[in-house]
């Protein structure tokens, strides 16, 4: 696992796919970036495919270079799937931030497990409502649509 010695508390992770960047990544890392350095923890290939059920598009070194550009982001780690409890554990992030999205996905008995175990080290889980109008989801559908 990572070392973060050289990165200003408090510690905001922020895990993501980042498969097909946007405007909507950005909103949600400048927000983010309010309460303290931003960790990125960003979905491997193996890791998007365990719970979104497909290969990404772009592959994850390609991006982790676009993340490792922007200056709100001080580090990017690699997560290989939904381990979010298992990193807030090590790393006792002092924030954790997510789009409001997964209240009710694949993703909702993550999210409850580590809000139960943040709150052990007085921890924040963070929920900011996604950027209306956009996501990778509908840029694939509209890329794929026949023009």
């Amino acid at each position: 696992m990572q070392s973060f010695k050289n990165i200003n508390r408090p510690l905001v992770f922020v895990p993501m796919a980042a498969d097909l960047f946007h405007h909507g990544h950005i909103n949600i890392l400048l927000k983010a970036k309010k309460y303290g350095s931003i960790i990125v923890g960003l979905m491997t290939d193996k890791g998007i495919k365990s719970y979104k059920k497909r290969d990404p598009i772009i592959k994850f070194n390609d991006r982790k270079k676009i993340l490792d550009q922007l200056i709100c982001v001080e580090k990017v780690i690699p997560l290989n799937g939904l381990e979010y409890v298992k990193y807030a554990k090590k790393y006792k992030f002092e924030f954790f931030v997510h789009g409001d999205d997964w209240k009710n996905n694949i993703q909702s008995i993550v999210r409850k497990e580590l809000i139960l175990i943040m709150k052990t080290w007085n921890g924040k889980v963070l929920e900011f409502p996604y950027t209306k109008d956009i996501s990778s989801t509908k840029i694939k559908k509209f890329i794929s649509q026949d023009r």
